[in-house]
């Protein structure tokens, strides 16, 4: 460089402003150049990385990931890592055009290595940094094309680890019973979204619901319980089915008399304990898998209760009450769980918030008219928010009538929020068909609405996993009082696609539902999609094959490639022990 007078102007440069410049850096092993006093690094730039001469593709991604792997060591824990690449080299949909994934360099996937997101992407400027030149073509002195390069912008993941599900601990009158998170809903349970401190945007979204509709009703909120144990009796609950109970998640009541430092060998901290607010559990029977009900075994020893699948479950208990107040909104709002299959709108954890209104029966037609207008007009007021001006309906939200002639779906032109969704978005429904004993003149409505479904649309959050996220710079995008479009932290994140085909016994059947809910366990919600591809039967056995193709991808966490093939062979072994299939 000492022949060369740019290099040493700039050397005499930085080194009058105190800068310390360093030669020979193997960027590969930053942990040897640095001592351990100087690995913060709040930023890391390479521009325009490359093994030189005539490297192809492959090369270039093993330097990129020796490259992430070697940042991670020196760079503080909200450092920032900037690698400017060539137009397409990148191979995410921020290059244009974009190139076909295994012709590129696959950056985010080699950042995941390392434990780094794409967090930002912008257009590199030679102009943002006067007297900048590239060069280095083919381990030359020359220039290169940087039209249309791209900066990319990386920052640290949350650790992916294998989450364990922890041990919750209710007390019931004078006794205490134990039992564990269900594996497909790790993180989810007591996340206390709606609760007082929270800033959560189901906590903002269902309090502007609330408002709103207490400008017209007057409100009474009701207190929520832990969404454990529906009651028994499925006569007193129209709602109450088959099909409502067979998608629910069942567990086991264990008795427990041990101190919360000595369950599963854990600490406290792995431990939640609650306090229900009943006196007696009333045990709802487990459906079987052909829908008949089967008694549950045992008593309070052991017994088998399901975590709460909807809100409507307490409505009886709601209008019941002998001081009902006709005319008033009633409120409840907390988590529900359903067993679904994977599918970008569906979600087994989701918060709901449910209206009941109660009046005399000559007054029906005109109340339940009032209602619907009035939370059409504030629903779409919350969604046109976000929207372009161009975008903008009269109306994005419709009560679509049911085949009963009373009930109602309330759907959402999600078109207008997504060019890939073609189809209405249901985010809640209306239902007519209660009575009371006690209050028989009169006539119910009940309004349930999906919270989490709602909060994506309005803040155009594409991926409900993003909601039960633990990164701290989720909530950083919600200020009091505004509301504007969502912006992840994790952009174009890597999928992965494995294949899985396996041997069934047509005599025993197939649970397609439970399939989705064990590929959700083993995966930890990375699993996005499952598409049946074929159905095949052995010409001589007469087995039957069915074939499956599953895609990894995470919305907040850095996923490699070799934690899905780890995930894909437990998903062998587990639907085998599970579903009692043959994987082939």
């Amino acid at each position: 460089l000492t022949r060369d007078p740019v290099a040493r102007e700039n050397l005499r440069y930085l080194r009058e402003r105190g800068i310390d410049v360093r030669f020979g850096v193997d960027c590969t092993q930053l942990t040897d150049v640095f001592e351990l006093h100087d690995r913060e690094f709040n930023q890391i730039y390479f521009n325009f990385p490359h093994c030189g001469r005539k490297a192809g593709v492959a090369k270039n991604r093993e330097l990129l990931a020796k490259f992430f792997q070697s940042c991670a060591d020196v760079l503080a824990e909200e450092g920032e890592v900037h690698v400017a690449l060539c137009r397409g080299q990148g191979g995410t949909p921020a290059d244009k055009p974009q190139r076909e994934w295994h012709n590129s360099w696959q950056v985010v996937a080699m950042a995941a290595l390392g434990g780094l997101i794409l967090s930002d992407v912008y257009p590199f400027s030679c102009k943002a940094v006067p007297g900048y030149k590239c060069t280095g073509y083919r381990s030359q002195d020359k220039s290169f094309h940087v039209e249309g390069a791209l900066n990319h912008v990386f920052t640290r993941s949350l650790p992916f680890e294998v989450s364990q599900p922890r041990i919750f601990r209710i007390k019931v009158g004078n006794q205490w019973f134990s039992f564990p998170e269900p594996e497909a809903l790790v993180g989810k349970l007591n996340r206390g979204f709606l609760e007082a401190p929270s800033c959560h945007p189901i906590k903002t979204i269902n309090e502007k619901l609330i408002a709103e509709l207490g400008k017209a009703f007057p409100l009474k909120r009701l207190e929520c319980s832990f969404p454990l144990l529906p009651q028994e009796d499925a006569s007193v609950l129209p709602f109450w089915n088959c099909d409502f109970l067979s998608a629910a998640f069942w567990i086991s009541l264990h008795e427990d008399n041990s101190n919360s430092e000595s369950l599963t060998g854990g600490t406290s901290q792995d431990v939640e304990d609650f306090l229900v607010s009943f006196s007696e559990l009333s045990l709802p029977k487990n459906p079987g898998r052909d829908g008949k009900e089967e008694a549950c075994e045992g008593t309070y020893g052991q017994a088998k209760v399901c975590l709460r699948p909807s809100l409507l479950v307490h409505v009886q208990d709601v209008i019941e009450v002998p001081d009902f107040l006709s005319g008033s909104l009633h409120i409840l709002s907390g988590p529900v769980f359903q067993k679904c299959h994977i599918l970008p709108f569906t979600m087994p954890a989701f918060h709901e918030t449910l209206f009941i209104l109660g009046f005399n029966q000559n007054l029906k037609d005109g109340c339940l008219q009032s209602l619907l207008d009035h939370l059409k007009g504030i629903l779409d007021s919350l969604l046109t928010q976000t929207l372009l001006e161009s975008s903008k309906l009269s109306s994005l939200v419709e009560f679509v009538l049911q085949s009963n002639g009373k009930d109602y779906m309330i759907c959402v032109k999600t078109h207008n929020f997504s060019p890939d969704c073609t189809e209405d978005l249901i985010i809640g429904s209306v239902t007519t068909s209660a009575t009371s004993v006690i209050h028989k003149d009169q006539c119910f409505v009940f309004v349930s609405m999906n919270l989490d479904l709602l909060a994506m649309l309005v803040w155009c959050i594409s991926d409900w996993r993003m909601l039960w996220t633990f990164d701290n710079r989720f909530l950083k995008n919600f200020v009091p009082g505004k509301i504007e479009p969502f912006k992840s932290h994790s952009l174009y994140p890597p999928c992965y696609v494995h294949d899985i085909s396996f041997w069934i016994d047509e005599k025993k059947g197939f649970d397609e539902l439970e399939f989705h809910t064990v590929a959700r366990a083993v995966s930890q919600d990375t699993v996005i999609s499952i598409q049946f591809l074929s159905r095949f039967q052995h010409p001589k056995t007469q087995q039957v094959s069915l074939c499956y193709r599953l895609t990894y991808q995470t919305c907040d966490k850095a996923l490699t490639q070799q934690q899905v093939a780890s995930m894909q062979s437990q998903f062998r072994k587990e639907i085998q022990q599970r579903l009692y299939v043959i994987p082939r």
